[in-house]
């Protein structure tokens, strides 16, 4: 395995626009694992002279921070990191005026990548593995 590698497979897909055209094969990233903000704190303690207590802390304030911000339509700048903002799906009106807000739809969070994270990823390595098998669950 390689250090600081991206995992993916290799898995079959059905373009759903043309079923008729068989199936065709694409990288799919396969995630590791899942890093929590306590991992985090562990991780960012270990780097400099600041407790696992007080990045829980301070990590724990932006995470509510992101959300009370996003929730006020505000664009959430994480400096190199990248930027969060709130964006939303509505249905189309021929005229301005007919548009109402019951037309509203999904609403989501959009991440802009900055300077640092774009940077990281031109430099990627990438290892294959085994797809992750599909876990069937019924319903109660």
């Amino acid at each position: 395995m390689k250090e600081r590698s991206v995992t993916y497979s290799v898995v079959p897909r059905v373009d759903p626009r043309d079923l008729s055209a068989g199936v065709t094969y694409y990288a799919r990233a396969q995630a590791r694992g899942v890093v929590s903000l306590a991992d985090m704190a562990v991780r960012i303690q270990e780097r400099c002279t600041v407790t696992k207590a007080d990045t829980l802390a301070v990590l724990t304030a932006l995470e509510e921070e992101i959300g009370n911000g996003l929730c006020n339509g505000e664009i959430i700048r994480l400096g190199d990191i990248g930027s969060l903002q709130v964006g939303v799906k509505s249905e189309g009106v021929k005229c301005e005026a007919d548009f109402r807000p019951s037309m509203l739809g999904k609403v989501w969070v959009h991440f802009r990548p900055g300077t640092v994270l774009k940077e990281m990823m031109d430099d990627l390595a990438f290892e294959r593995v085994a797809p992750h098998k599909k876990v069937v669950r019924r319903k109660k």
